[in-house]
């Protein structure tokens, strides 16, 4: 049997640290790591609708003028519904 030497040792502890990167939030909220990209996807879009209506309602206030507060309540809303840990932080 070969042992292992102490650089094959950090490797596929470095290899574990970083695939757990990808793997370890979404399970922790119930999630594939593509069915978790695809949900952050759609919820950074969201932030980013609700910015540029933020960025339009700063410039013309009579535009706007509750679009980006009721998208930032309907994602709060989303987010409190999740798995318990996803409200952990």
């Amino acid at each position: 049997m070969q042992e292992r030497t102490s650089t094959q040792t950090a490797n596929t502890a470095a290899g574990t640290s970083f695939a757990s990167l990808f793997t370890s939030h979404p399970q922790s909220v119930g999630e594939t790591y593509l069915q978790h990209q695809v949900f952050a996807l759609r919820f950074a879009f969201r932030l980013l609708r609700a910015s540029g209506a933020a960025f339009v309602h700063a410039v013309v206030p009579g535009l706007c003028q509750k679009t980006a507060s009721r998208e930032i309540h309907a994602l709060h809303a989303q987010l409190s519904n999740r798995a318990p840990d996803h409200n952990a932080g």
